[in-house]
């Protein structure tokens, strides 16, 4: 079984090392590990170049001007020949060697499954040794997508044949097209998915769509309109809800 690992780059220079690293080391080697850098102006490409004798053939990239996060996700899934296809962003970093081993396992242990998510870890921007909280699939269930819960997005690997059935990333919803492909997949597709109890990988805190007012606003305006878009039976108000779990799960830490 090969696995498709994408990560997605601008100018991602002060994280990609720790990235690339840590694919990398990973035990389970036939990995087919693709870059979409959408034309960094500082030394991204350079760390790319070095790492890539490193993968002795495993990593492929490509650089050039693109429409943002997702659809740098999109070329990478058009380009995985992989039979699972997983996203890595560039400032996370895998929380052991072994990550690529276990998602290989799980799939092979459980043929009929589609897909499998795990837990992710929040760690300080500057301090990643020090966690920040925890972002855990173990509760998920179907139908909280109508709450505006989903899988924790940067461990979920899933079947290439899902994309071909359920379509790319939309680019109509800007930071909110991994909720979409959630939707598109787990609530109008039902696939079959599993979790899996254990990190998968550290995210550094302060990504794309964490900071500010102004961005969870947006947010919201992009949850409501992929409601609407799907007839899902869900609100403002139960989409808000996620929020107050998110409190609790500073609390906790």
């Amino acid at each position: 079984m090969k696995i498709s690992l994408i990560t997605a780059t601008y100018n991602s220079a002060e994280t990609l090392r720790d990235t690339m690293q840590g694919v990398l080391n990973q035990t389970f080697k036939d990995v087919d590990y693709i870059i979409v850098d959408g034309g960094s102006k500082d030394t991204t490409m350079d760390i790319v170049k070095e790492f890539e004798p490193k993968f002795e053939g495993r990593l492929r990239w490509v650089s050039e001007k693109d429409k943002g996060i997702y659809d740098a996700m999109n070329k990478g899934v058009k380009m995985a020949q992989g039979n699972i296809v997983g996203i890595l962003n560039s400032d996370d970093f895998f929380a052991s060697d072994h990550v690529l081993e276990k998602v290989n396992d799980a799939f092979t242990e459980n043929p009929a499954i589609d897909g499998i998510y795990a837990d992710v870890r929040y760690v300080d921007w500057n301090d990643t040794s020090k966690k920040v909280r925890m972002f855990s699939g173990k509760d998920f269930k179907r139908e909280k997508l109508c709450w505006g819960k989903m899988p924790p997005h940067p461990s979920f690997y899933v079947k290439r044949e899902c994309y071909d059935k359920f379509g790319l990333y939309s680019l109509d919803y800007p930071i909110c097209a991994d909720y979409d492909m959630f939707v598109k997949m787990i609530w109008e597709g039902n696939i079959n998915t599993l979790y899996i109890n254990d990190v998968f990988v550290n995210m550094r805190s302060g990504g794309t769509s964490s900071n500010g007012i102004k961005v969870h606003k947006k947010i919201m305006k992009e949850r409501m309109l992929c409601v609407r878009e799907h007839k899902m039976p869900s609100n403002f108000f139960m989409q808000i809800s996620r929020y107050i779990e998110k409190i609790f799960s500073f609390w906790k830490n």
